[in-house]
């Protein structure tokens, strides 16, 4: 008799499982059954009880739809019986494999994907498909220990990543995963590991495997190992892992190569063998050769019974470049995928119902449906606190232990639940309130976890616990329960949701159904691996697509940030980035106070604020400066909008993208502006518009250290940026320079910085908008390199301005004090009398007598000589008297200044200390008050520069006294050498014709006031020796500031300033002729003085440059040579020297050493009458014959230096120029003396004749400074004449000819002149063919090479031995690295002590053509674009100058392959690459050891340079 209860015969058309049946399959199921009667069968049909409803039922459901107790027992005993006959099924086999997963992310190791036991990888083991798309293979590694497995496991790593090196194609080997026949394929099993380390290190050793020459690439392929969590079938941890291997054999690395691998057998007989000496056929290293063949790994070279056991090896070698094309053209499209995302604006749209802010959104309550989290997210939690979630439905079971629920709870408060408390078993408002559902978050667990109730297989999970979670969800969806439509449900899948049975696919359906759609729904995935998942899941399970509800490519971080962004208190309290796409990130204000160098303007900047709109308003209306609060509030409804300037369009649509695409880490442009035509608040009000695009951030200070700033510019751009890319780049305002060389020194900085954190990108990481004052008023033309912004208005500004005055009229009564504006609107250049109306009308009742008076004065004289200058606001309230009253509050400080207040700003500084201060509101109104003050008022500026000197009262404020100290000192101290006379600051010139003899009282009084200034009184020393011609009181002064500052070559180039002054002055004196031997003495003797003064200098100077404390100080070596020059005109003054033509060429001999002094003495005639000349002479014979040596070893210095060494790309300020001007004219008096014979006529015979040619054309070549190669360089940019340069090459090779015995140096000098000239007049033809040109090279290689021609010889050689396409000159260039290695070693050999702070100018770079002709000189280059010298620098600098299409036509593109910090050029020579450094670092930044680049090669003296590496 059957069993009561069980089925009256086997159905064989029922589905094995449950879940799958229909209604009418439990009509057919219950029918059967015995002792239930026919009746019960159709009321489950009618109330449509399919399969898994039928799962769901318990006896109090069968009641309520009219089945008695008796046989609902029966129904429940029988399903239950059916379950538990599957589940020992299930249980009988071993690991039998449950649903299908997705394999971890590829290369990913921060992702918090986890295996779950038994699950199946959907991916089967596979050989290459499209290179990117990695093959897998799979090792059970079930039954090893931790040594076995760790050998096993380098083996297989061996095999596996030869196979895919050698295939080009991605790979992951996981160890862990089973295969037939023992599991099935694909089989997560899982192993156990003690030690992570040591399988790392051991994995470390497999490159030991590998030929030599491939273990970097080996090594560079083969990734660290991945240990992969396996959690147990109910979702709880285990201790096993899946160790995971990624192989990307990079194309720019594996190329064309092929890999072989040593047997690891014989790999340990080989050492056996080295120990004995001895090798027999079984130790010699057995070579194998992996390629991947379907999903294994196999050895071509492997012993084989056919009868061409070599064919298909050779067939894989033949079409590995094919192979290798396919690899790096896949590679290529991969990286160029960027995507251009929308989702943080999707999400902020979805999870407000459109509102866009949380405060205001659509929906009242949150639902949130999660899985099991990873410790990551916890630090992005934020958001889930500040949504309130009414219930969270968790589906970990560890949550409570350590996992989302633990930490929530430290953050809110929380009431733990069980679903079953939801059924409803009483009224629903009971339920609620005993829940306190409406009070604080419900976290309902979902699959056990606590309360001792113990968590569910996934495969269990609907049986166990489906029906409970169930009356969950029916419970939050009652209208009497969460408002209606009203709530959103958020499912938040920490982890992926790989399988159909997983309970969330349950539980979004069941939501999906209660809710009637997924308009209250959203979905939030970090991955677009869990999104497709999770479509495809809920698309199987619902019919439904989606995707428009989910959110897959943002971060958690970038979640937290953006939805902290929508909600108003948040953007009060909390400051959000950009990331990208519309979605933000918290900016933390740790962080945030770390980047202290930098305002950040963030996202949110103002909003949620309540500044006073009218008071902002004025302060920058009549002149103070624009804040953030000035854009935000033109964007409120009601507010006209900011004015466009009309360059404002061009720098954000055009300049920004332009630099944008550009491919070096950081780029730089230039906003030139006159003073208060609004150059700065353009600038400003360009980072506001692109807040959601850049970064954007204002450097603070511009004399902060570089090297902070670069890290914390680098430190915003990294902010949570880590992995992504590509990442928001920085725009960085730098305003107040006053050099622009600081800018590119920043620039620089920061490609330092990137390089250091190995960040690589196509476009650029940080653009500087270099906001600068212009030095001249004169608009020029806008280029992408330099802006410009002048005080005239267009005719469109104009009018804009026209309408905003309107505007301000109607809501501002005293709109006709808003002087910034107005002087603005009324184009001052074109109306100055509208300035001058006013400075006189508000100065009418100007009395120095009165405080506020003078403090007016003194912050006028301030302002016009010191553009940003100040006076702190506790000075002014101080000095002025203000009191804070006792219930009215404090008087504005403007208000003390009376009627003058109208001028007055205030406005913030950042030093060293951030304070408030006042300001003149505009520099025109500046000027014009000074100008006022003088001519109406009879206040001069000696007088006010005396009060600010000389009332301590000013500087008693704690507040602002160091900037106050800082302005007053750079309007003595700073010159202007944009002026041709520029030997005191504008101010002191001005005192000096204002008021003459009172600059010297105000000079005494600020070297009381900075008494311990070395500076101030290195200028009063430059007063008294150039005003006052007071050469002890100079010496006095000049001492002072030497004992203040004892090690600078600064201030000891002052003391021999002041003697080297005191010889010209003393000579220009003396007006007799010729010079008298008593004062001759004289002169000498402070010429020696003073030679010795500079000799001291030009030491310190290097010893300041070697210990980098600052570039090289070439005053030392000009003071020398100008002293020579002075006593060359002592001397010609003499009657020892002056007589006629012959006595002027003994002098220029006894001044070479040629002649002794003593020898002159004695053949001249008039010895006797000479006689206490020769005395005084001889006494100074020491200085006197080593004068010439030391003049020309200075010019000679000088030249390398300047020649060789620059700024950047060369650019020269007004300074150096006049340096440089100084010592052309210095050569010139030098050249008359040394460098012509003027009694050769005399001399002239048939014996004489080829001597004197000789020595002529020797000394032409010098007089033209043709006699040193950085000479000759120099001609490439100083517009030699053809004609000249015609000559000296003319006479170069007269000076080389074999019969005169030409030196080294005149040998390499010649090999320059042939250069330059090609590059000067190509057709010349003086120039040497070019091969026996070569071949004169390869003569002076040979010779012996004197340490001082090492260097010259050295570069030259490389720049014409650098290989060629048809290569004559093929054996010399074979030993180019040794060149260039030498060149090097010379360079910091003969640079160390002056390279510091400057950098190699590149001569030459390499052409296409051949011959002379491949050497494109740096004039040519510039010759290729529009602009000047500056245009051209910041091209240089940014790497634009590249892309010009004339410069890449003339250029020849170099490939090679990284080698850590340098490149291997490739060359037409087999098996030779040199060595070269790249010109910026940071463009190596993120390229792999062996990467393939291309380049353009410059040379330079310190070697060949890598310029715009791609």
């Amino acid at each position: 008799m059957a069993h009561k209860g069980k089925m009256k015969s086997q159905d064989e058309d029922l589905p094995p499982d449950i879940k799958d049946w229909s209604k009418h399959q439990v009509r057919e199921w219950a029918l059967k059954l015995d002792d239930v009667d026919d009746g019960v069968a159709e009321i489950l049909l009618q109330q449509d009880i399919n399969g898994p409803s039928l799962l769901l039922l318990d006896t109090e459901d069968f009641k309520k739809i009219g089945v008695t107790f008796g046989p609902a027992k029966l129904l429940i005993h029988a399903r239950d019986e059916i379950m538990k006959l599957k589940k020992e099924e299930a249980t009988s086999a071993t690991n039998l494999p449950r649903g299908a997963c997705k394999p971890y992310p590829f290369c990913k190791y921060d992702d918090t994907y986890r295996y779950m036991e038994s699950d199946i990888l959907d991916i089967t083991e596979s050989g290459a498909s499209d290179s990117i798309e990695p093959c897998h293979e799979y090792k059970a590694f079930n039954n090893a220990t931790d040594e076995s497995t760790m050998t096993r496991l380098t083996e297989e790593v061996i095999r596996f990543a030869a196979a895919c090196m050698n295939s080009c194609t991605n790979g992951t080997i996981h160890f862990g995963i089973g295969d037939e026949p023992n599991f099935r394929h694909g089989q997560v099993l899982g192993v156990v590991v003690k030690d992570r380390e040591a399988y790392a290190i051991k994995l470390n050793s497999a490159i030991d495997y590998f030929e030599h020459k491939h273990k970097q690439t080996a090594h560079s392929c083969i990734k660290p190992p991945r240990f992969v969590g396996v959690l147990n079938r109910n979702e709880t941890s285990s201790d096993k892992w899946v160790i995971e291997v990624d192989i990307v054999p990079d194309s720019t690395m594996c190329e064309e190569n092929i890999y072989h691998t040593f047997n690891m057998d014989t790999k340990k007989a080989k050492k056996k063998a080295k120990v004995k000496e001895t090798a027999t056929a079984e130790t010699r290293p057995s070579k194998q050769f992996f390629v991947r063949d379907g999903g294994s790994s196999r050895d071509l070279l492997a012993p084989n019974t056919s009868a061409k056991p070599m064919e298909e090896y050779n067939q894989f070698i033949a079409g590995q470049a094919q192979r290798a094309q396919r690899r790096k053209e896949a590679q290529e499209k991969h990286l160029n995928v960027i995507k251009s995302s929308t989702q943080g604006s999707r999400l902020s749209q979805m999870i407000t119902g459109g509102s866009s802010s949380l405060d205001k959104s659509h929906f009242e309550q949150y639902v949130i449906v999660t899985n099991k989290s990873h410790p990551i997210h916890f630090e992005s939690l934020g958001f889930l606190v500040e949504l309130n979630p009414i219930a969270v439905l968790d589906f970990d079971p560890e949550s409570a232990k350590d996992g989302l629920q633990c930490h929530f709870e430290q953050l809110s408060t929380v009431n733990v639940h069980l679903p079953e408390q939801y059924k409803i078993t009483e009224g629903v408002e009971d339920i609620a309130n005993k829940l306190k559902l409406t009070r604080t978050t419900s976290w309902v667990f979902c699959n056990g976890g606590i309360q001792g109730e113990a968590p569910s297989d996934i495969d269990e999970w609907l049986m166990d616990k489906g029906s409970s979670v169930r009356d969950v969800i029916s419970f939050l969806c009652r209208k009497d329960v969460l408002p209606n439509k009203r709530f959103l449900v958020i499912f938040l899948l920490w982890s992926t949701v790989s399988k159909n049975m997983d309970p969330l696919v349950e539980t979004f359906s069941t939501f999906w159904q209660e809710l009637r759609g997924t308009e209250q729904i959203l979905c939030i995935c970090d991955n677009e691996k869990a999104f497709t998942s999770w479509k495809n899941l809920v698309d199987a399970r619902c019919g439904i697509d989606i995707a428009r509800r989910c959110i897959y490519e943002l971060g958690f971080t970038e979640v937290n940030g953006t939805v902290l962004s929508l909600l108003s208190k948040n953007r009060r309290s909390s400051r959000f980035l950009p990331c990208g796409g519309g979605s933000n990130v918290l900016l933390e204000k740790k962080v945030e106070r770390d980047l202290k160098t930098l305002e950040v303007l963030c996202v949110n900047q103002c909003e949620g604020g309540n500044e006073d709109k009218m008071v902002i308003e004025e302060n920058f209306y009549k002149g103070g400066q624009v804040s953030w609060w000035n854009f935000y509030f033109s964007e409120q409804p009601g507010s006209t909008p900011f004015i466009k300037r009309d360059t404002f369009d061009f720098i954000k649509d055009t300049v920004i993208p332009d630099l944008c695409s550009l491919g070096k880490a950081c780029v730089s442009f230039n906003l030139m502006h006159v003073p208060g035509c609004g150059g700065t608040t353009l600038a400003m009000h360009t980072l506001w518009t692109l807040r959601h695009k850049f970064r954007c951030a204002v450097l603070r200070d511009s004399n902060a250290d570089f090297a902070e700033v670069a890290g914390q510019v680098v430190k915003l751009l990294m902010y949570d940026h880590e992995e992504q890319l590509p990442r928001v780049p920085v725009l960085l305002m730098i305003d107040h320079f006053d050099d622009k060389e600081k800018v590119f020194d920043l620039q620089r900085a920061i490609d330092e910085e990137c390089t250091k954190k190995n960040i690589q990108s196509k476009s650029a990481q940080v653009i500087l908008l270099n906001c600068m004052t212009s030095e001249s008023s004169e608009q020029t033309n806008q280029t992408e390199e330099t802006v410009f912004i002048g005080n005239n208005l267009s005719e469109t500004e104009q009018k804009l301005f026209e309408e905003k005055l309107r505007d301000i009229e109607k809501k501002h009564k005293d709109a006709d004090t808003f002087y910034g504006f107005m002087i603005l609107k009324n184009n001052p250049s074109l109306n100055p009398e509208y300035v001058q109306g006013v400075a006189r009308k508000t100065l009418k009742s100007f009395n120095m007598n009165q405080k506020h008076a003078q403090l007016l004065a003194v912050l006028v004289l301030l302002n016009v000589y010191c553009k940003r200058a100040s006076l702190s606001v506790s000075l002014c309230e101080d000095f002025l008297g203000l009191q804070p009253k006792p219930v009215c509050g404090t008087i504005k400080v403007e208000e003390g200044f009376g009627k003058f207040s109208t001028f007055i700003a205030t406005c913030s500084v950042e030093g060293k200390v951030v304070f408030k201060a006042v300001k003149m509101i505009h520099s025109r109104i500046a000027s014009q008050c000074l100008q006022e003050l003088t001519t109406t008022h009879n206040v001069n500026k000696a007088e006010i520069t005396d009060l600010l000197l000389t009332t301590d009262q000013l500087y008693e404020s704690t507040q602002g006294k160091d900037k106050l100290l800082q302005d007053v000192r750079h309007i003595l101290v700073k010159r202007d050498y944009s002026e041709e006379e520029s030997k005191f600051s504008p101010l002191i010139q001005h005192i000096a014709r204002e008021t003459p003899g009172l600059e010297e009282m105000v000079l005494q009084n600020a070297s009381k006031r900075f008494a311990k200034d070395a500076v101030v009184s290195q200028l009063l020393a430059r007063y008294y020796y150039l005003k006052k011609t007071d050469f002890s009181e100079a010496q006095v002064w000049a001492l002072r500031a030497r004992d203040l500052s004892k090690d600078s070559s600064y201030f000891a180039d002052t003391s021999a300033q002041v003697i080297k002054h005191e010889l010209k002055n003393a000579i220009a004196n003396h007006k007799e002729e010729p010079v008298s031997s008593e004062k001759l003495k004289i002169f000498l003797k402070i010429a020696q003085s003073a030679i010795e003064a500079f000799k001291e200098t030009q030491n310190l100077a290097k010893k300041e440059s070697s210990q980098g404390v600052r570039s090289f100080n070439t005053a030392g070596c000009l003071g020398e040579i100008q002293v020579g020059v002075l006593v060359i005109k002592v001397l010609e003054k003499t009657p020892v020297f002056s007589h006629d033509n012959v006595r002027h060429d003994i002098m220029s001999e006894v001044l070479s050493g040629v002649v002794k002094l003593q020898a002159v003495e004695t053949n001249d005639k008039r010895r006797n009458k000479h006689t206490q000349y020769y005395k005084i002479l001889q006494q100074f014979e020491d200085v006197l014959c080593t004068l010439r040596y030391r003049m020309k070893m200075n010019f000679d210095f000088l030249d390398t230096f300047y020649v060789n060494l620059g700024s950047t790309a060369g650019m020269k300020d007004s300074r150096e120029q006049r340096f440089l001007n100084e010592l052309i004219r210095c050569f010139k008096e030098y050249a008359k003396l040394f460098c012509k014979t003027d009694s050769a006529a005399l001399l002239r015979n048939k014996t004489m004749n080829n001597r004197l040619e000789l020595h002529e054309a020797r000394q032409y070549l010098e007089r033209q400074k043709a006699d040193t190669y950085s000479g000759i360089l120099n001609f490439l940019s100083d517009d030699i004449s053809p004609e000249i340069m015609r000559k000296i090459a003319k006479l170069s090779a007269l000076v080389c000819a074999p019969k005169h015995q030409p030196t080294v140096k005149e040998k390499i000098n010649f090999i320059y002149v042939n250069v330059v000239l090609s590059c000067i007049k190509l057709a010349s033809p003086h120039i040497k063919l070019y091969q026996n040109l070569i071949s004169l090279l390869g003569q002076v290689l040979c010779e012996q090479i004197p340490l001082g021609e090492i260097l010259p010889l050295q570069f030259i050689a490389v720049v014409l031995l650098w290989p060629q396409q048809h290569c004559p000159e093929m054996v010399l260039s074979k030993s180019l690295g040794k060149h260039i290695s030498q060149m090097r070693t010379s360079y910091y050999m003969v640079m160390k002590e002056v390279y510091k702070g400057k950098w190699p100018i590149v001569h030459f770079i390499l052409g296409k053509k051949q011959g002379y002709e491949r050497l494109v000189h740096l004039e040519e280059i510039k010759r290729c674009i529009r602009g000047g010298q500056e245009d051209f620098t910041v091209m240089w600098e940014n790497g634009k100058i590249w892309k010009e299409k004339k410069v890449e036509e003339c250029l020849c593109r170099v490939t090679g392959q990284v080698n850590n910090k340098l490149i291997l050029a490739d060359t037409y020579i087999p098996g030779l690459k040199l060595e070269i450094a790249p010109m910026f670092q940071s463009q190596l930044s993120g390229y792999a050891q062996e990467s393939e680049v291309s380049f353009f090669i410059g040379f330079s003296i310190k070697g060949p340079v890598a310029l715009d590496i791609k």
